[in-house]
């Protein structure tokens, strides 16, 4: 060991020239009409969270080719900024509320909110002090977050321009829910998991013939409740003699309609398909298709509501072992198989994901997203390695209606308002809203309006978070 490398103290000296670098505003930028630009913004993090070895590799990517950058005379912009991830932010606000013996219900909005900004306000910066204490060179004066001003005006504003051109509308249907945060989800914020199960064949008594049973095989038993059907397919020989018949519903005694489709696959479990509409993707255009009654067991945190006759009020993961073992001792399980599938869980709070039909704003993609295919498949946009290509392309042409609103109070508020009798007026300020709905209707005063209590998916402002910094 040279005696140089024994007396270098690497904090005292990133400590010196950290300061110096900030003290002399040395990463800062501006227009310059004789110098080539080169501009990077930084990918939002997470204002509730620290950073993680991917946010590490990818900043010191992006610190060398923006010192490069410099180094080679051009005007170099690293923008940094926060995005204020509506979802996990509201989680860490609940559970403060919590250790103070409250709960979201026992405040107003507006308290909410406070809090809200508080803990933002002493938390919401250690990412940036982090990239600071790594000697990132971005342009700290021009540090953004996703609900200032600036970006806020730009979402609300974009949200209104894509209503009048026809591209949101909101709709009732089945969307991802998640029964810990109160909320819709996104298609791309749902993460999928193997996860082991309990295969249940459950018996169910065919009305009106003495010992006569048909066998369907479900991994949740807790929502037997909520069948409509039993569904085989028209060729499966096994069933035709219960075609046009009816089975009964374990422990609820209820009847439901022995109906035959071609999508069953009669290779999995028994051949027969318990159709629950109300919580199931499938089921649910099942369901529409043969204009099946839709009946829905499950409260908005997981719990079992009255529509579910038993187990009321009872979280839907205990119900499930609790109805495993009620219908074995009843006689109505033929048997319980180990088995293994991909189960949907949520990105911010892990908890299991559940089809939900509710009414929800959405944004129409499709005509949206050609641009984006167009570009990558002509090579205007590459994407490295070139493989991925095919990925994308699968994954744009199947692309759903982004489903952007969430059930929270922070985020940034939907700019629509409802009239007394339901008819809706978007309009970036609520004075423009008024002015909108004077024109409906000449009586209506500004205290009748009501303003969309559901904010907007935090991707909605990401989306746009490659312009706005920059205006």
């Amino acid at each position: 060991m040279t005696e140089l490398s024994k007396n270098y103290n690497s904090e005292k000296v990133e400590n010196h020239w950290r300061n110096y670098w900030q003290k002399h505003d040395i990463f800062s930028s501006s227009p310059n009409s004789e110098k080539e630009p080169y501009t990077i913004i930084i990918p939002p993090p997470n204002v509730t969270g620290v950073l993680h070895m991917g946010h590490i590799l990818n900043n010191t990517i992006q610190d060398i080719l923006i010192r490069r950058a410099r180094m080679k005379g051009k005007e170099a912009c690293w923008i940094p900024g926060t995005d204020h991830a509506s979802i996990a932010t509201e989680a860490k606000v609940v559970d403060l509320l919590r250790q103070q013996g409250k709960s979201k219900k026992d405040v107003s909005r507006e308290t909410f909110l406070k809090y809200a900004w508080e803990w933002k306000e002493k938390y919401g910066g250690i990412i940036l002090e982090q990239l600071k204490y790594m000697g990132a060179s971005c342009d700290w004066s021009k540090t953004c977050f996703t609900m200032d001003e600036v970006r806020s005006k730009s979402v609300i504003k974009v949200f209104v321009d894509l209503y009048e051109d026809g591209f949101i509308y909101k709709g009732k249907r089945m969307i991802h829910w998640d029964p810990k945060g109160k909320t819709a989800l996104s298609d791309d914020e749902v993460i999928h998991k193997t996860v082991k199960h309990s295969l249940c064949y459950i018996q169910y008594p065919i009305v009106g013939q003495k010992d006569e049973y048909i066998t369907i095989a479900t991994t949740r038993p807790e929502t037997i409740m909520a069948d409509t059907a039993i569904c085989v397919h028209p060729d499966d020989e096994r069933y035709h003699k219960f075609k046009g018949k009816y089975a009964r519903i374990p422990l609820i005694d209820k009847e439901i309609p022995i109906i035959q489709d071609s999508s069953i696959i009669r290779e999995f479990g028994t051949g027969c398909l318990k159709v629950t509409p109300a919580h199931s993707e499938d089921d649910y255009a099942l369901g529409l298709k043969h204009k099946l009654p839709i009946v829905d067991i499950l409260n908005e945190d997981g719990t079992l509501n009255k529509e579910a006759l038993i187990y009321v009020g009872e979280d839907r993961f205990t119900v499930r072992k609790a109805i495993i073992k009620e219908l074995q001792a009843k006689g109505y399980i033929e048997k319980v198989k180990d088995y293994e599938s991909n189960v949907g869980f949520s990105e911010r709070t892990n908890a299991v994901v559940e089809p939900r039909i509710c009414e929800q704003w959405f944004v129409k993609m499709k005509q949206l997203c050609e641009p984006a295919l167009k570009n990558v498949l002509n090579d205007t946009v590459r994407l490295i390695p070139n493989h991925f290509k095919n990925t994308y392309r699968h994954w744009v042409e199947n692309v759903r209606d982004w489903c952007i609103s969430r059930q929270l109070w922070w985020g940034h508020r939907i700019p629509a308002y409802y009239l007394p009798d339901g008819t809706v007026v978007v309009a970036e300020t609520a004075k423009e809203a008024f002015e909108k709905a004077q024109k409906l209707n000449p009586k209506i005063k500004e205290e009748d309006l009501r303003q969309e209590e559901d904010v907007l998916d935090t991707w909605f402002s990401s989306s746009l978070w490659s312009m706005s910094p920059l205006n």
